[in-house]
């Protein structure tokens, strides 16, 4: 396609690796990202796993970049000695005013977490908070972090209130050819849980690269593994991610059609 056919013309693999480890990148992404957690449960000794579509949209020029992630999960079945049940967790919608700025990149805005699912799946509550990015893009290295915090807004009187912590700091070490090493820890905090079970906090590392499929349509691979050194008595003790993201330019929102 011509629009793809461009974009590869203007971009080497390490500029698109870069451009994918940066949150506020002025592309559109579709990253599949599959989270298969080990040991977990109140026994430690299930697994669990989740897929998060989530696709990033920039608009007005890159001023404005929406990321939603939609959770599928699939939950150990704990009233059987195996088995699992399937379903959609809490979907995530993240808006980021991007301001321009020298050396450092950041944006800020709103996330809402959305219901979905059932009881087993997600919250029940509609959830809302502030939200920021912050990243540092040098010559080999790229780093920065996620921060953001939802509080329950409504829902079911019923259901505990949500306090939810969420951080996701990362550091891209780039090689040539659009290989690259990187570590991305995402620790999070229930303010709402008893003391002792609050947070969690990995450690681990992975690797990536720009693979232009076709010799054109840029996706960028990854995959990690992080293990718990924090974490409450039912969550999981380490966590394999694995991930494709799919890479196209900001023209096509602009195009109903570019194969011409």
């Amino acid at each position: 396609m011509l629009f793809i056919a461009t974009m590869n013309a203007q971009e080497t693999q390490e500029e698109l690796a870069k451009a994918a480890q940066n949150p506020l990148a002025n592309i559109m992404s579709f990253p599949f990202q599959n989270n298969t957690n080990f040991g977990y449960g109140p026994n430690n000794d299930r697994t669990q796993n989740i897929l998060n579509i989530q696709p990033v949209l920039p608009f007005f020029d890159g001023k404005l970049i929406t990321r939603t992630i939609i959770p599928i999960l699939w939950q150990p079945d704990f009233t059987e000695a195996s088995g699992s049940v399937t379903g959609v967790s809490n979907i995530n919608f993240t808006a980021f005013y991007v301001p321009k700025s020298k050396g450092i990149v950041w944006g800020f805005g709103p996330i809402i977490a959305f219901p979905a699912g059932n009881a087993d799946f997600g919250s029940k509550k509609l959830s809302v908070g502030p939200s920021i990015v912050v990243l540092k893009m040098g010559k080999k290295w790229v780093y920065g972090g996620v921060i953001n915090n939802t509080f329950s807004v409504a829902g079911p009187s019923d259901v505990q209130d949500v306090n939810n912590f969420y951080a996701q700091v990362f550091a891209n070490y780039n090689l040539p050819k659009g290989l690259y090493i990187n570590t991305s820890p995402i620790i999070t905090a229930n303010w709402e849980a008893e003391s002792g079970q609050q947070w969690t906090v990995p450690i681990g590392a992975g690797i990536g690269k720009i693979v232009k499929l076709g010799g054109k349509l840029p996706i960028n691979f990854q995959a990690g593994y992080y293990y718990n050194v924090i974490s409450p008595d039912f969550g999981p003790e380490s966590q394999l991610r694995v991930q494709a993201t799919v890479m196209l330019p900001t023209s096509l929102l602009k195009k109903s059609g570019a194969t011409k």
